[in-house]
């Protein structure tokens, strides 16, 4: 295979050799992902998973994908591809385990405007790191050379997760009741939700330079800031769930509270969160100031700090809070589902 080459091809702008020498670069980061049950080595035409013996009575896929969004454009301006592939793999993996599944694989697809395979290895090598803090495979991909579509430099990628669950550990919302408290595990950042209205509001497209910028309330620059990965929150559920004590999970992406907590109880409840026990981070508040952006637009954009929701008895709650900070997690208890209101209220 490594032999194969088409100089017309080349000359039409996509080159053979690129894409092969990619896929030997990114070898030893796919290596690192290996788990049991990968059961063929990148190249094929399919990537094998044997899935686990585990005696469970009703196994079930779950099954998810996503991409990062506009959030590239940034590390596009900044050179620096090294951890967007972390946030493909956080989208896909933290759907999934809001369902109580395990990831147990991943694919990418990349799709460029010329292949060069040194930033090949940069995006994957994110994913592989992806990959392994949630502890599953990546057992393979496709990478797309896209002449004419897009410009040299641009890129985009997407991921997919298959993750299993006993079925009668699923998670049921319909579980869930009034008075039941919501405990939220905080963001890393901005994660991958809200890039177009940031960039607007830093006008990043027209000045790229503000990226170099140093804020003071940030420690940092404003690239730097907005380039941290979304944070990974599979190992910290599954270790709760372990305990079932979890009533129902949320993932906080895009539409921010408004759209996804509903997502995680009956039609007939609501939710009121307590505005004052939200740790929001800084870049929230310099973006609303900067932009001017109302605060229901930046809860209906934004996680606001926090990443994740579980949903509890109160009863619960002090176990749930102890087993997360024990994962790691910056964990607490930020609202709770009524009946007498509809939607998210921010109180």
């Amino acid at each position: 295979m490594l032999n194969s080459y088409s100089k017309s091809y080349k000359d039409a702008g996509v080159d053979l050799t690129a894409g092969y020498k990619a896929v030997e670069l990114i070898k030893k980061h796919v290596k690192r992902t290996k788990i049991p049950g990968v059961i063929d080595s990148i190249g094929g035409f399919g990537g094998l998973f044997a899935l686990p013996k585990t005696g469970d009575s009703e196994p079930v896929l779950v099954s998810g994908t996503d991409g990062v969004g506009t959030k590239l454009k940034i590390a596009m301006l900044m050179d620096k591809h090294d951890t967007v592939g972390i946030d493909c793999v956080a989208m896909c993996v933290n759907d999934i385990v809001c369902a109580g599944a395990k990831p147990l694989f991943f694919l990418d697809y990349i799709a460029i405007g010329k292949n060069k395979p040194e930033k090949i290895e940069q995006i994957v090598a994110g994913v592989a790191e992806g990959c392994v803090l949630a502890g599953c495979a990546l057992i393979g991909g496709e990478t797309a050379e896209h002449p004419g579509m897009m410009d040299e430099d641009e890129y985009d990628i997407a991921g997919f997760s298959t993750g299993i669950v006993e079925k009668s550990r699923i998670p049921d919302k319909n579980n869930v009741k009034p008075g039941d408290l919501i405990i939220a595990l905080s963001s890393s950042g901005v994660h991958s939700n809200g890039f177009s209205l940031t960039r607007k509001v830093f006008r990043i497209d027209e000045n790229k330079k503000i990226l170099e910028q140093h804020f003071q309330e940030l420690g940092r620059t404003l690239g730097e800031e907005l380039l941290i990965p979304t944070r990974i929150y599979v190992k910290s559920i599954l270790s709760l769930l372990e305990k079932s004590l979890v009533k129902s999970i949320c993932n906080i992406t895009g539409g921010g509270f408004q759209e996804n907590i509903p997502r995680v109880f009956g039609d007939t409840l609501g939710a009121v969160i307590d505005r004052k026990t939200l740790n929001i981070p800084p870049i929230f508040k310099l973006i609303a100031e900067t932009g001017n952006i109302p605060e229901r637009d930046m809860f209906n954009t934004y996680n606001m700090g926090v990443g994740m929701c579980v949903i509890a008895s109160p009863e619960n709650t002090y176990e749930i809070l102890n087993c997360l900070k024990g994962s790691g997690e910056n964990a607490y208890i930020i609202g709770e589902v009524r009946s007498d209101i509809n939607g998210v209220v921010i109180d």
